[in-house]
Formats: structure tokens, sequence, C-alpha cells
């Protein structure tokens, strides 16, 4: 029976083609509309063009559209709707809930959900179908905790995670060492997305005792160390020194070279570029013991030779980022948080649904409800001072017809 098939399939080789044929397509219904060059069936790869009648428009973009045959099925159904419907809006990096049909009716309002790492751009999470538009759509943007591609450490990779553009808030990654390299066994083989920033990775230690971390190399015991940037010491003392392109020369053999950072040579006794013998050295952080606290402020990382800090949201940072200690066991000067914000009193704004007190960041615009139905007012925070639109319908927003009105401050804000 094996060969008496193949010998069929030799003999009718055309059965094999018709199986493989693509399908055409039967022609579709269209209600409150009409077709152009209107057939029974049509072959594949053939185009559709229809279009509807008065006070109705086609189910996608345009006022007429052309839907093509692929293997027996339309790449859309053609349909009419009501004109004054809206098709599904197109949101980048977002999702909504669908429509129980092919389209949204008049007066619908869709909720969207930004996906990870995205947040609604000023608050606006909500979207209403008005005479067969969208006038306000909101928007997704990056949020301010999330991170980019986690930094890369010589001699290593991430595993465990293909690439990601972002990476949102509290995301770890796991590193591993090529051969020939390990990782210190008092190190974490991870990193975290901590307020859009990545915490310290581990090393990839060279079996000969060539440490690499995060593209400064040292020589362990030699006294020389080179780096592209951070904080460097090598094996004895000498005094820091802050600029850029810094050399400091000792007497003890030892020599240290940095783009930029604080540097900690080897030798004690030798000559230096630095301008004074006073400045206090900078020694690892575990010297001064418990980390100082600023207000409004967190430490978002932590590294053996400083504290880099970030500002709460609503406040701004003044001063350094980073914080060093000293050989004196005191901390180098601190950031200060200082708020960058507008407050909206309930009792203030009487005309919106204001329950408790709203805070602004510098800046900002928010959406308020107003009371009564399908109108809303926009606010603004800008240097400490609120600016509002009166209460208009969203076509009136989306126009621009609303006129604004600037307040004087309500509170402190650029109190601490």
């Amino acid at each position: 029976m094996r060969y008496l098939g193949f010998i069929l399939l030799i003999w009718f080789p055309g059965g094999l083609q018709a199986q493989s044929a693509a399908q055409p397509c039967p022609a579709p219904k269209l209600v409150g509309g009409y077709f152009v060059h209107e057939q029974e069936t049509y072959s594949h790869e053939d185009h559709l063009i229809y279009a509807c009648d008065n006070g109705y428009k086609p189910a996608v973009e345009g006022w007429w559209a052309t839907s093509t045959c692929h293997n027996g099925t339309w790449s859309h159904t053609p349909q009419c709707m009501d004109e004054s419907a809206c098709i599904p809006p197109t949101i980048a990096n977002a999702k909504y809930t669908k429509a129980t049909g092919s389209w949204y009716e008049d007066g619908h309002i869709i909720r969207i959900t930004c996906d990870k790492g995205y947040e609604h751009k000023n608050r606006v999470a909500t979207a209403r179908c008005m005479n067969g538009t969208w006038p306000l759509l909101p928007t997704c943007e990056k949020s301010v905790k999330t991170c980019s591609e986690p930094p890369k450490i010589p001699h290593a990779v991430i595993v465990h995670r293909g690439y990601e553009e972002l990476f949102p808030e509290e995301s770890v990654v796991q590193y591993e060492c090529e051969d020939g390299y390990s990782i210190e066994a008092s190190q974490k083989n991870s990193s975290m997305c901590l307020a859009g920033t990545w915490t310290d990775g581990p090393m990839c230690r060279l079996g000969t005792g060539r440490v690499v971390e995060g593209g400064v190399s040292a020589d362990v015991g030699t006294g020389t160390t080179s780096a592209g940037h951070g904080t460097q010491h090598g094996d004895r003392g000498s005094r820091p020194d802050t600029g850029s392109n810094a050399e400091v020369g000792t007497g003890g053999g030892g020599t240290t070279s940095a783009g930029h950072g604080t540097q900690l040579g080897g030798g004690g006794d030798g000559g230096s570029s630095t301008s004074s013998n006073t400045k206090p050295l900078v020694v690892p952080i575990y010297n001064c013991g418990v980390h100082p606290t600023v207000a409004h402020g967190d430490v978002v990382q932590t590294a053996p030779m400083y504290l880099k800090y970030k500002c709460s949201a609503f406040y701004t940072q003044v001063g350094p980022e980073t914080v060093v200690c000293y050989n004196d066991d005191t901390w180098s000067s601190l950031p200060v948080c200082k708020g960058a914000f507008c407050v909206m009193e309930p009792a203030i704004y009487g005309d919106f649904e204001l329950v408790t007190a709203e805070y602004l960041m510098e800046g900002e615009t928010k959406n308020f409800q107003c009371v009564w139905p399908y109108y809303y007012m926009a606010a603004r925070c800008t240097n400490g001072r609120i600016s509002h639109s009166r209460c208009c319908r969203e076509d009136y927003h989306y126009y621009r017809y609303c006129s604004w009105i600037q307040l004087p401050p309500v509170g402190p804000a650029t109190a601490d």
C-alpha cells in the first residue's frame, strides 16, 4: 500500500496543489453602506472597497475603507456604525477594556491602565467618546521610578532575564561572571532598581587577585590603582583630591590616576598636586557608623566609599548628590530637600469635588471633577502658585475655550 500511494502521488500531482490553493472569500453583508464592484465571491488578495450611508461611517479610520481577502478571511469585517460612535483608540504603553462590539457608543467612558514602568501623565486615566471622537486621550509616560538597562559590569553577564528597555521599580537582575572570574562571598550577585537608580552590582575577581568593578581595575597589593570613575584608594593613606584628571604622587612607590572622583593614593610622604595638606582623608563609609538622615530624602545607593541620596516626590534636591565619610568620623555636607509643590484646600476650591487637600508637584497639571456632571477643571502648579481653568466640558478644554485663573500661593510651597 505504501508504494501504491507513492505511485498515485506521481500520477495525480494536481491533488496536492488543490489542497494548498488559497481559498476565496464570500461577499460580506454590509448594513448601512455599499460596496464598489460588488461580487458574489472574491479571490485571494482581492480588495473590497466600501463606504457608508449618511449618518454612518466605517468602523475603521476614514469615511471609506478597504478590506482584503486572505485565504478565505477578510482582513477586517466591513461594518458601518453611527457617526457619533468611536472606534477603539490607540494608546501607547497602555491597556483598556475592549468594547463589546467593534466600537464605543457616544458618551462611553474607558479607563486606561498603564503598562509596568509607566504612569499616567497628569494622572488622567479616563477618556470619553464625544460625538465620534476622543477629545482628550490619556498618555502613559515613563515613571520617574523606572530604571533603564542595568549597569554593565566587566567580565559579567545578566542571567535569567532578557534585555528590556525599561525595568519597573524593585526589579532585580542577577549577574554571573565569565569563566576564570568569581564574585566575592561577601557580595550579592544582584542589583535592584530603586527610585530610578540601580544599586551597586557585584565585582568579578580574577583568580590571580585582580579585581574588576564597574570599569575600575586594581592590582591588589601593588599600590597602583587606575580608575575611569568612582572612589578609589590604594594600600597606604594619602589625602583626597576631588578634581578631574588629578594625579597624586607618592614617595612610597604607588601612583594613582583618575578620570574623576575622590582618589586615595598609596604612600604617605611624597609630593601631591592637591593644594592643601589639611584636608581630611576620605575613608570607607563604615567608619562613620549610622548613615545620616536627610529630611524628605532617602539613600538610593550605598557604595563602599559613598552614599547617594534622592529627594522624595514633591521635593527638589539642593546640594551634593553623594556623601562621603572622612577619617575624623564625620560626614561631608548633606543635601537639602526643599518643597516644590502647591496645595489645593477643599475650603477654598468649593466648586470641585475635593474631599481632602490635593498636592501638585511643581510644573504638574491635574484634572478635577466639578460638581456638575461632565464638567471638570484643570489645575497647574507654577512657582508655588495654583492656576486653574474654569469648570468646562471636555470639548471646551480640548479647543481651549476655557479661561484660566491664577491664585496666590496656599501654604509654604518651599517648606522643608
